[in-house]
């Protein structure tokens, strides 16, 4: 425990000599010194904490408790198996990101950014994710809470000089805020019940008739950090809008958090064996919602950020199907379900975290190399950026669940826990699970396609604009923090059994089973356990395989001369880039399936006459949850607001003559009460 607080009190000690270089006034030396503290100290404070994550063993559960003088709560953090799972993202990919950053932020000028102020809010964003997974106090948890949702706000707003990165911006902290004020009345409520902020005292009370209400508002207020639609809409904005090595840590870590909350809330609502089951099934149909929102969204996206931004909209809802399953397996009996459930949810964001990093850094190269990524500009890169385009294809293989990759292996287990819905008791119950079954082997499919198509109409073909055509090339120097989540995604596809066994105690824990049920459940991680083996056995011996058919390949026509040809020089020559598919032209069967969850918006403006002129086709994916729901709700809100500046006049004695008037209120209602 040492270890995790000393990781803290660098961060902070980080944080104040950062915000001192941001005072400073702009020069190289001030940038370039900023740029070296700021990824340097956060790679050290994150190598401390995975050693404190990983001291002691695993069910070993440690504390840290300091009084602050406040009149609520203390500082009390704590690290138990559940915690420790979700600080690895944390502290893994957040050395990674910094890295990265560092890297490609090398060459910024003064005068362009100020990247102490900069580093100093990631300093803010990784300090904030790791207390609040380890805060034991509710005042505590929401103090962290704020920074973690605070900080992104300035991170995502790097390149204010674009309207859109700061509309972007505010949509994210509105986002943001509204489910912290959801937080906020769950915290009271359970103090309320409780008659404490410390979650020792709030697990050990007894439960109320406030239960369900609390459920609800854990789960939208949590949800909201994580995405769940409909209150998914800031990230195909703020992704996009942040710097690649930004949206890798917010997409990769920071939406664990609500995941995170709303396991935690079973502590403070009851474990899920005492759950209704319409609990269970509130999340499972949200999160398969979710998922197949996100994923349709994704493959209508011509912005490969945005797309990637969708996409982990529909990992939340993935890794919310395990939740739901899981609730659903410990509150009806079924512990194979109830285990495999949480230990599939648990897996897929471990390597939701590892992909979904890579992905979003490669996309960062991208945007350095070539000024955009917008698909329809792009193309042919996979010949000029090689390395960027490798690893791009490695993450894409992985989030597409191709074994013998990482995302694979989660999924699979997710898959077995719904498989097995068939045993459950009830009809509703059999028939539920497996056409959740059913709904993720769809969304499974789709992502394949969503992802081909990223990687296709970005990486190969020819390029369709000069940026493309000519990208400034990134090297070895810049990319190889890219290869630690890249290793991760082999590794956590090659090594899934023993990567299981690290979650498997967790998910048993979290599914709090009876002692028979929990037998039950430990022969089911010990079967899924020896199958995952089996599949990763496999799965290598085909990557050794194909690894010794490109050296004889290579050592066949080492001595030999190879020329490149086009593909259709035996006949046609005069193929252009504008002839390649693009990437509403790749998605365009789907379209015709799905367009009306797609939300494609088809514009076509055809010439007249005989001999027509100029024609146009455009086809668009607005967010219609934003355009529909949340844009008219903040128009009405903002004239409400612009109605009541009648009261705010700049008049002292009207001000005044407010303040007694609700003093003589209150001294009315005080004496009629």
């Amino acid at each position: 425990m040492s270890l995790f607080v000393l990781a803290i009190v660098l961060l902070g000690v980080a944080a104040v000599a950062l915000l001192a270089l941001a005072g400073l006034p702009p020069s190289i030396r001030v940038t370039r010194l900023a740029n070296v503290l700021g990824p340097g100290c956060v790679v050290a404070a994150c190598g401390l904490g995975l050693a404190g994550v990983f001291s002691g063993p695993w069910e070993l559960i440690l504390q840290f408790s300091l009084s602050w003088g406040l009149p609520l709560g203390e500082f009390s953090l704590g690290l138990d198996p559940l915690t420790r799972l979700f600080l690895l993202p944390v502290f893994g990919l957040g050395a990674v990101c910094a890295l990265s950053g560092g890297l490609s932020l090398r060459k910024t000028r003064p005068e362009e950014h100020n990247l102490a102020a900069h580093w100093f809010f990631y300093v803010l964003l990784v300090a904030g994710m790791a207390v609040v997974l380890a805060a034991r106090d509710a005042v505590l948890f929401l103090i962290a809470w704020e920074v973690m949702s605070l900080a992104p706000f300035f991170l995502i707003d790097f390149d204010d000089s674009d309207r859109k990165v700061r509309d972007a911006a505010w949509i994210y902290l509105v986002a943001a805020h509204l489910g912290a004020v959801l937080l906020i009345a769950y915290f009271a409520l359970l103090w309320q019940v409780g008659g404490s902020t410390d979650f020792a005292v709030l697990a050990a009370q007894e439960h109320s008739s406030y239960t369900s209400a609390l459920f609800l508002l854990g789960l939208l207020g949590f949800g909201a950090k994580s995405g769940i639609a409909p209150m998914h809409v800031w990230m195909p904005e703020a992704y996009p809008a942040a710097p690649g090595h930004v949206a890798g840590l917010q997409s990769g870590a920071m939406i664990n958090a609500g995941l995170y909350g709303i396991l935690r809330g079973f502590d403070f609502l009851g474990q899920p064996v005492d759950a209704p089951l319409w609990w269970g099934w509130c999340i499972l149909v949200l999160g398969l919602a979710t998922a197949l929102m996100g994923i349709l969204k994704a493959l209508a996206q011509s912005n490969l950020k945005r797309l990637l931004a969708y996409s982990s909209v529909e990992n939340v809802g993935i890794m919310l199907v395990g939740i739901g399953a899981g609730v659903l397996g410990a509150a009806s009996g079924h512990p194979w379900i109830a285990t495999l459930g949480f230990a599939g949810m648990l897996f897929h964001m471990l390597n939701h975290s590892a992909f979904k990093g890579l992905l979003f850094l490669c996309a960062g190269e991208v945007q350095q190399a070539t000024g955009t990524v917008a698909m329809n500009r792009l193309g042919g890169l996979q010949k000029r950026l090689p390395l960027v385009g490798g690893l791009f294809l490695l993450g894409a293989a992985s989030i597409a669940c191709l074994p013998p990759f990482n995302g694979f292996a989660g999924e699979f287990v997710l898959a077995l826990s719904l498989l097995d819905g068939a045993s459950l008791p009830t009809v509703e119950l059999q028939l539920g699970l497996l056409l959740s079954l059913v709904i993720l082997g769809l969304v499974s499919g789709l992502a394949l396609a969503a992802y081909t198509k990223a990687y296709g109409i970005t990486f190969l073909g020819d390029a369709r604009s000069e940026a493309a055509q000519h990208p400034h090339a990134a090297g070895w120097r810049t990319l190889w923090p890219l290869l630690f989540p890249a290793a991760a995604c082999v590794c956590g596809g090659l090594l899934a059994g023993r990567c299981f066994e690290l979650v498997a105690p967790t998910a048993q824990i979290a599914a709090h089973l009876p002692p028979l049920a929990e037998l039950s459940g430990a022969r089911a991680v010990d079967e899924v356990g020896h199958i995952l083996d089996i599949i990763a056995a496999v799965g290598g011996a085909v990557v050794l395989l194909t690894a010794l058919l490109l050296f004889v390949r290579c050592r066949l026509l080492r001595r030999r001369s190879v020329e490149c040809r086009e593909t259709w020089g035996c006949g046609y020559q005069f193929g252009t880039p504008r002839i390649q598919y693009t990437e509403a032209s790749y998605s365009e069967p789907l379209g015709r399936l799905f367009g009306s969850v797609m939300g494609l918006k088809i514009t076509e403006k055809g010439g007249e006459g005989l001999f027509p002129g100029k024609a146009s086709l455009t086809i668009a994916a607005p967010d219609r949850v934003r355009t529909s729901l949340f844009t008219p709700l903040f128009e009405a809100i903002e004239r409400l607001c612009n109605a009541l500046k009648i009261v705010q006049h700049g008049k002292i004695y009207l001000y005044i003559l407010y303040i007694l008037v609700t003093l003589v209120a209150l001294l009315i209602w005080g004496m009629h009460a």
